[in-house]
């Protein structure tokens, strides 16, 4: 792919959230403005890079996507043409008329907000929620989206079929809801950002350990919501928390794609300005609102951030913000992470107390990083038969095989 290929490519990511939540917004039949906007995307792939970027680019999409809606409907019945006509001289709906000429559409705001809360409807399981959000908002094609949340492609486009269903049929359906309904769905638009990242900062399977269209995917979309709520301490915090894990990106793999595991990172690699951001950030949060849980996972990622080596990390001080994580959220990957921190301070053994309820919590019970985090501990207390078998068994775990190939060497270099 040529570098106008991939610029074009990048815009199109950007902005077909933006088009679709403009249409669904106004028109709110969402496979109908989905259709019409993957056309226009087509289109433009074909187009931009031989005729050059229109003056707007949105605008053109828009235009574009909206005369496809337009040549649907009138395709269809009159009953479905004379419904269509009621809806947009609604005056809910504004009197733009249909086909714009690209310099004559509604201001260019960023529509990536709006369309994310309209995936996170309640009505939704979690899972569905984020695969509609990765579909809708991500721009992630079905098998993508598939292979982030592993399962086959089939399954995938029946899940999200279903999705867009159950909201159709739901109360309020694609609307943007309002008030307190709005503020009510902001916990789940910022879980399944969470999710979006970290499966690009850590892929659960593939060839690759990262997946950085996702992760700078999650981070440009937590940005828009970030501006929309800029005093909302939790929002300010998650974000935080992605520039400070982002910031560790490029040492976290070396020149032949090996994990490198954080006590062996060449720092000078991190980005300090990636870093320097999500510090100001997180104090900035810290100091005017509530604490939350991303509040305290930033917190965690700032002391990792600003130790010069793995030896000045001030462990303590990160055991007890995980003791905090833990009591405010816990989930069993907190206690994973915490269980690290305080072995660094108290001592393995301690840190292995902490790992032995988790064998029967059945969330984590088989994940392999439960055996991972047991085996360093082990080989830390000096049990090298027990960590190894440990390695080894996390190692069959695991889909990823970049963190394959690093448990089996860990295991060999203690064979």
């Amino acid at each position: 792919m040529t570098a106008p290929d991939r610029a074009v490519g990048d815009l199109l990511r950007e902005l077909a959230p933006q088009v679709l939540g403009v249409l669904v917004r106004r028109h709110g039949q969402f496979d109908h403005c989905e259709d019409a906007v993957q056309e226009a995307l087509l289109a433009a792939a074909q187009q931009w890079p031989a005729e050059g970027l229109p003056g707007n680019p949105r605008g053109w999409l828009l235009t574009v996507a909206t005369r496809r809606l337009t040549d649907e409907w009138r395709s269809e019945s009159a009953r479905r043409r004379r419904e269509t006509e009621q809806a947009i001289a609604d005056p809910e709906f504004g009197t733009e008329p249909l086909a714009p000429a690209p310099d004559d559409v509604e201001p260019a705001t960023d529509d990536s907000l709006t369309l994310l809360l309209m995936c996170c409807h309640p009505a939704l399981s979690a899972p569905s929620q984020l695969a509609l959000t990765l579909r809708a908002v991500g721009g992630l094609t079905t098998a993508e989206v598939a292979a982030a949340c592993l399962v086959p492609e089939a399954t995938m486009a029946q899940r999200i079929s279903r999705a867009k269903k159950t909201v159709k049929g739901a109360a309020g359906g694609f609307a943007l809801p309002a008030g307190e309904a709005r503020l009510e769905r902001l916990p789940v638009v910022l879980h399944v950002l969470y999710l979006i990242f970290n499966e690009g900062y850590t892929a659960t399977s593939g060839d690759d350990l990262q997946r950085p269209e996702l992760a700078a995917e999650a981070i440009r979309l937590t940005r828009a919501v970030a501006r929309a709520l800029p005093e909302d301490g939790e929002v300010t915090g998650l974000l935080a928390l992605m520039l400070l894990t982002e910031a560790r990106a490029a040492a976290r793999t070396d020149a032949a794609g090996r994990l490198v595991p954080l006590a062996e990172q060449d720092r000078t690699l991190w980005d300090g300005a990636l870093i320097a951001e999500g510090v100001e950030l997180i104090s900035r949060a810290l100091a005017t609102s509530p604490l939350g849980p991303y509040q305290l996972q930033a917190a965690i990622a700032a002391v990792h951030a600003e130790a010069k080596s793995d030896a000045d990390t001030d462990w303590a001080q990160i055991a007890i913000l995980y003791g905090l994580l833990d009591g405010m959220a816990p989930n069993p990957m907190v206690t994973l992470n915490r269980a690290v921190a305080v072995a660094q301070v108290d001592g393995p053994q301690a840190g292995l107390a902490l790992l032995a309820p988790l064998d029967a919590d059945e969330r984590v019970a088989r994940h392999h990083r439960l055996a991972a985090v047991r085996a360093h501990l082990l080989e830390m207390a000096g049990d090298v038969a027990a960590a190894r078998e440990q390695f080894r068994e996390a190692a069959r775990r695991t889909t990823s095989l970049p963190e394959r190939d690093y448990l089996e060497k860990r295991a060999a270099a203690l064979a």
